[in-house]
């Protein structure tokens, strides 16, 4: 059985709403609610207990009769998971606490005496494990009482998240000159969230970063879009308003729709349905992280919408414009746009399949994506008015609880609206996490390699494509604890801009990320 509350969740904008605020753009959250146990109305629910199962009888007595079970978000109960004797008395405790509910609301004759003294020898077997939970309680609940007390507002939530990275890099001269040293940047993120129904959220992020003079992709160094750092933000360490945005659900539910005047792309409607898009805990290279493609337009301002079609399909639609604020263009006048439709699929609990289509006009026939080969990202460069369309796969699979297989590909055609030129572009990138690898919980290893945007074919190009550029990238995110993580990793980048003339390409980094 499909948990419906868990479906939902799987939309990021969904999640926003009901979560405190994320920093990054809306993303799934599959292997972190891995962790979290909501409570069954029935054992059927547990899609792991059979009829035939040894235990099936008692498990169906204690949800039935007295509602203390609590299943995994993939419908499972887990049973032949050991437990620590603190668990059990977690446990214990939910049935004591029941029972009390039970007689003080009148409904004594449904605890059998039987049960009582079950329950009192457990409660003398396991009195110091019960104190010390009381206590846990007791601590946490002091806690709360003290953050509700000293919060921000009681209406809204203060996010934020510092991003430090040191990096150095080597090779690539050509392209671009070579000179290249080691640098220390940041990138910081605050965001203010609040609600007016409950069922909603207007938000707005605000940014600063130092990542001068576009620090490893610029002529001096390798002078390549190729070589950007996925938190790189070249602010000169000034603060501006990144993004506003109000969600809302609706339609019973299950539909969220966005409105975002600041900072919108396809992407903040469209899940990149990848592991890694989070800039502070994802992939180190800004073109690993999740499909350029979302990017096409380089829009600023625009809306859309998030349905929850059924339990297993999403339906997204986003619409997004340039210089939307500018009275002589306007929303449907703007020279850039971008149209973005995308279905997810999800047949099974570790299985999400997407696939999107996009339908963009660019002035100039660019789709400043800021990745891949200059050929590419420009479609040739003609510098003319076209109509771009673009088609994205996308796929995340879970094999087991530690190990997730993802891919994403796409191809882009952009057909020149004054003359017969046209250019052909493509993408793709394939990886494998490993969660926990040496039993922390938090910790990812990350291994992923994939084409950058790549011209393919073309007419009246002045220049093409002459080669594959190779992306390889390896990291692995240390949990320090649930605020900091550190993240050691490299890429390399085989024949810069799909130049077979070009170096090699490499670069280190190791990026500490805060989050409050």
């Amino acid at each position: 059985m499909i948990n419906k509350k868990a479906v939902l969740l799987l939309s990021g904008a969904a999640l926003c709403l009901l979560t405190a605020p994320a920093l990054a753009e809306p993303e799934e959250f599959l292997v972190s609610q891995e962790s979290n146990m909501e409570r069954v109305t029935s054992v059927s629910q547990l899609s792991d207990v059979q009829p035939t199962d040894w235990a099936f009888v008692a498990l169906q007595s204690l949800v039935e009769r007295y509602g203390v079970i609590a299943g995994y978000p993939d419908a499972t109960f887990k049973g032949n998971r050991a437990i620590t004797r603190y668990e059990f008395a977690a446990g214990l405790n939910a049935a004591l606490d029941r029972i009390n509910e039970l007689i003080a609301g009148g409904s004594a004759d449904k605890v059998t005496k039987a049960d009582l003294e079950t329950l009192q020898k457990l409660q003398q077997e396991f009195a110091d494990e019960l104190a010390t939970l009381r206590n846990r309680i007791d601590t946490l609940e002091a806690r709360n009482a003290t953050i509700e007390a000293q919060q921000f507002s009681t209406t809204v939530k203060l996010g934020g998240q510092a991003i430090f990275g040191l990096a150095t890099g080597f090779g690539g001269g050509p392209p671009g000159g070579g000179e290249t040293n080691t640098i220390f940047t940041y990138l910081a993120q605050l965001q203010l969230a609040g609600s007016f129904t409950g069922k909603d959220r207007f938000r707005v992020a605000l940014v600063t970063g130092n990542s001068d003079n576009d620090s490893f992709a610029n002529a001096r160094a390798f002078d390549t879009n190729m070589a950007r750092l996925v938190w790189q933000s070249d602010d000169d360490s000034q603060v501006r308003v990144t993004s506003i945005d109000y969600r809302v659900l609706a339609l019973g539910d299950r539909v969220v729709f966005t409105f975002k005047p600041i900072g919108f792309r396809l992407s903040s409607v469209l899940s990149p349905n990848s592991p890694y898009a989070d800039a502070g805990q994802g992939a180190l290279s800004l073109f690993a992280g999740a499909t350029p493609l979302f990017q096409i337009g380089a829009t600023d301002a625009g809306l859309g919408f998030d349905w929850l079609v059924a339990d297993q399909l999403r339906l997204q639609f986003a619409y997004g414009t340039r210089n939307s604020n500018d009275s002589t263009q306007g929303i449907f006048g703007a020279d850039h746009s971008a149209l973005g439709v995308q279905l997810l699929y999800k047949p099974t609990p570790s299985v999400i399949a997407g696939l999107a289509y996009i339908n963009s006009y660019s002035k100039n026939g660019q789709l400043d994506t800021g990745t891949g080969s200059l050929n590419a990202d420009t479609s040739g460069a003609l510098n003319q008015p076209a109509q771009i369309q673009a088609v994205n796969a996308s796929l995340k699979w879970q094999l087991t609880q530690q190990v997730v297989f993802g891919a994403w590909g796409g191809f882009v055609s952009t057909d020149y609206i004054n003359s017969n030129a046209y250019a052909l572009s493509s993408t793709y990138t394939v990886s494998l996490g490993l969660y926990d690898p040496f039993g922390r919980r938090g910790d990812l290893f990350g291994l992923l390699v994939g084409q950058p945007p790549k011209l393919n074919s073309g007419t009246a190009l002045p220049v093409s494509d002459n080669a594959i550029s190779m992306h390889y990238e390896v990291f692995y995110r240390y949990l320090v604890n649930d605020n900091i993580a550190i993240t050691p990793g490299f890429f390399l980048v085989t024949d810069p801009e799909n130049n077979s003339n070009n170096d090699d390409i490499f670069i280190g980094a190791i990026r500490t990320t805060f989050n409050f």
